[in-house]
């Protein structure tokens, strides 16, 4: 069922939802978050017909452990935060979907009667539009046409997944105007994975999708791609005394396809030397055993990335088992190991197309000697330029910030917040309490 959209302007403005807010952002961020929600319904009501509708939302995701484990069938940690994409959308006549986004000007418009993918729309957000109601028919659940006002609020190229959260974003949309909020968050994962593949004409996995979709920490297994294993974890950062963090180096994602392509190939190539399809089932005894073969057919890199997989998938499983224990100790003694492998033998924080530019290095480096061997830090996500991710003692954070910013700009260091589910869609007060 839906509610009146005048009812959620009320609500938001008059602190109805403050609560919600505050789960999903923050208290600190609770007055910014009721201006942005307002702001967005004040906007639907004055470009859309619509009544009735929905407020839904989607966080964007960091990978906690697994660094480039998921292709080669591995384990990652991973988890939603506080930043998102909120939408709020209305069912319309004809067949069209029209998407207005804060910020930028236009109508998006995609019809329904063509949901194939579309040569010239590669790379923009219409095929993600268009993929993800394409993959809901798919599976048999119905869409129809609708307005909606989007707000994307995770940052690009922060290594926080904007793509995805947009994706799952306008799922949930789908799934709430017309599934009646039937869809399994793995499935708008798998649905938003498929549009960014196919319509979108971007190669991703399948993580960050089932990161923003499912929320809270999670422990993934990719052993079946097709149907991973996905396991909460409950976990509270809150009280550990020390604040998650990325720091965005600046660093352009331009021209590197190939050496994010490498990285998998080079893994799966010395697999296949030992019998193997994928990376995942190898053991360290049999790498090294098989070391020589390995230089000779695969390459010094191939074999040192394998390394890398082997023990930073067992990694990531003991990562997940310190959090469900509480050993925050034990945590970031594994975030530490993991960012040296990365650095060491993943080899994926300088791109070898431009290797005097290494911002993640020198970030790596001011962090670790600004920290003292406290805390943790460790490259975010694919690497070779972005971002790198940081645990800082919470009594030092406002120091860390100032210092990295004023190596970075300002703004570069952006704290997080874990973001657990069951605020997916929000709703006035009364409305849960009418049980509809």
């Amino acid at each position: 069922m839906m509610d009146r959209l005048d009812a959620l302007l009320a609500a938001v403005e008059g602190r109805e939802l403050d609560g919600v807010l505050a789960t999903l952002y923050g208290p600190g961020d609770l007055a910014a978050q009721r201006a942005r929600h307002a702001d967005l319904l004040r906007t639907m009501a004055a470009w859309s017909p619509g009544v009735e509708g929905v407020l839904v939302n989607a966080p964007g995701r960091t990978e906690l452990g697994g660094n480039h484990t998921d292709h080669n069938n591995g384990v990652v940690l991973a988890a939603a935060v506080q930043f998102d994409c909120v939408a709020v959308a209305s069912p319309v006549p004809g067949n069209v979907v029209r998407v207005r986004s804060a910020g930028f000007p236009g109508v998006m418009e995609v019809d329904l009667d063509d949901l194939s993918p579309r040569a010239g729309e590669a790379g923009m957000p219409s095929a993600l539009v268009r993929g993800v109601a394409a993959g809901l028919r798919e599976m048999g659940h119905p869409v129809a046409a609708c307005d909606v006002c989007v707000d994307g609020r995770v940052p690009v190229g922060s290594g926080l997944s904007s793509s995805a959260s947009f994706e799952v974003c306008i799922g949930q949309v789908f799934n709430a105007l017309f599934c009646g909020g039937t869809v399994p968050p793995v499935d708008l994962a798998r649905i938003g994975r498929r549009a960014e593949n196919i319509h979108f004409g971007k190669p991703c996995g399948f993580m960050d999708q089932i990161a923003c979709a499912v929320q809270g920490v999670l422990s993934i297994d990719f052993k079946d791609q097709a149907d991973p294993l996905v396991r909460g974890v409950d976990f509270d950062f809150a009280g550990t005394g020390y604040q998650l963090a990325v720091v965005d180096t600046g660093g352009s994602h331009a021209d590197l396809t190939p050496e994010y392509a490498a990285i998998p190939d080079e893994m799966v190539r010395a697999a296949w030397v030992l019998g193997r399809a994928s990376a995942r089932g190898l053991t360290l005894a049999e790498v090294l055993a098989a070391a020589p073969r390995l230089r000779r057919e695969a390459g010094d890199r191939a074999v040192l990335r394998l390394i890398h997989f082997i023990e930073e998938n067992e990694r990531a499983q003991a990562q997940a088992r310190a959090l469900r224990s509480g050993d925050m100790d034990g945590f970031l003694a594994l975030v530490r190991a993991s960012g040296d492998s990365s650095w060491r033998l993943l080899q994926n924080c300088v791109a070898t197309v431009r290797p005097l530019e290494q911002g993640i290095p020198l970030a790596l480096t001011l962090t670790e000697r600004f920290l003292g061997g406290a805390g943790a830090c460790r490259v975010q996500g694919g690497g070779f330029a972005g971002t790198i991710q940081a645990y800082v003692p919470t009594d030092r954070f406002e120091e860390y910030g100032r210092f990295m910013d004023g190596v970075f700009g300002q703004g570069a260091v952006v704290p997080l917040k874990v973001r657990r589910p069951g605020h997916e869609r929000i709703r006035p007060v009364a409305a849960h309490g009418r049980g509809v």
